[in-house]
């Protein structure tokens, strides 16, 4: 029988599944609008890059920096929930700046409702810790460019991966569809971990589903299982033998034409071993013999000067 849970353990475990339903509630685009992913130009250096408090490449504080929350430059005191106090009804500036995020490195206005909320549900952190590119491990700390995420498995890039990211993302750690435990094809497919599972193996020891509706996770990573039939995804190809011959920068089943010599009539060059490589010594090993050396050291007159020693011989 399993013991009894205290008011204390009760009231932590409630205070982080909201944490947890803040952090996960955001929408999907998020990054796009949000103000803490927002694109600036640096007024000293006029280099693009990220919203920030302080620009990345030559350390110069903006003139009229961002809020990171509520996406403001001006404070106008309508609102009267201003942290700092200040003369006039607005201010801008410096006079703006109620805090820096540990997270993102924007500014944070003086606003009361910005300061409580932001550092809970700041776009770029990740439990305690800031959200990293999945490729280079760098944060928004340790480069200037924008934070986007991967529209296949949706882990997090930085501005100078992100295409080359999503370019190979969709490729299978496989040779074939078939499923990581058996022989048979896979029907789901889980787009972290690039594995396929089979209806009989695509559910762990401890899964209980709330709804025939959800998707299982991965047993792997536990991120959400999609079927196959709805991506478009492709398996790894390894160019070796009668795929290199010909065309191996094109990874196709191609074959060299090198292998037949003047008798041969097909022009697809099925020429005996020389077609599968070149093989043998219809071709060499996927190439033409190139006798130019011995061209160059050839004289005429060699030939015939050695015949008339023949005969002389005779």
């Amino acid at each position: 029988m399993p013991k009894k849970k205290t008011g204390q353990r009760k009231k932590a475990e409630k205070q982080k599944q909201r944490q947890k339903e803040i952090q996960s509630g955001r929408p999907r685009d998020d990054f796009k609008t949000n103000p803490a992913n927002f694109e600036m130009t640096c007024d000293e250096c006029h280099r693009r890059q990220k919203s920030r408090f302080a620009c990345y490449f030559c350390n110069a504080i903006q003139r009229l920096p961002m809020c990171a929350e509520c996406g403001r430059t001006k404070c106008l005191n309508q609102t009267g929930d201003c942290m700092v106090k200040h003369p006039g009804r607005s201010a801008t500036g410096m006079a703006l700046v109620g805090a820096i995020c540990d997270f993102c490195e924007a500014a944070v206005c003086h606003s009361r409702r910005c300061l409580q909320s932001h550092a809970c549900s700041c776009l770029l952190r990740d439990g305690e810790d800031v959200v990293v590119c999945i490729e280079c491990d760098r944060s928004a700390w340790e480069q200037g460019g924008r934070m986007f995420r991967c529209a296949t498995c949706m882990q997090w890039l930085c501005e100078d991966d992100q295409f080359e990211h999503q370019a190979s993302c969709t490729v299978i750690e496989n040779e074939t569809f078939k499923c990581m435990s058996c022989n048979r094809l896979g029907i789901y497919s889980c787009l972290r971990c690039k594995v396929q599972y089979c209806a009989e193996h695509v559910h762990g020891k401890t899964f209980k589903a709330a709804s025939k509706k959800d998707a299982p996770p991965c047993k792997k990573c536990g991120y959400e299982l999609q079927e196959t039939k709805d991506l478009a995804m492709s398996v790894r190809r390894h160019a070796f033998g009668r795929q290199q011959a010909g065309g191996g920068e094109e990874g196709g089943w191609h074959i060299s034409r090198g292998g037949g010599g003047e008798g041969d009539e097909d022009e697809s060059g099925y020429g005996g071993y020389g077609g599968y490589g070149g093989y043998g010594g219809m071709g060499g090993f996927g190439g033409h013999y190139d006798d130019d050396e011995d061209d160059e050291d050839y004289e005429p007159g060699e030939d015939e000067g050695d015949s008339e020693e023949e005969d002389d011989d005779d």
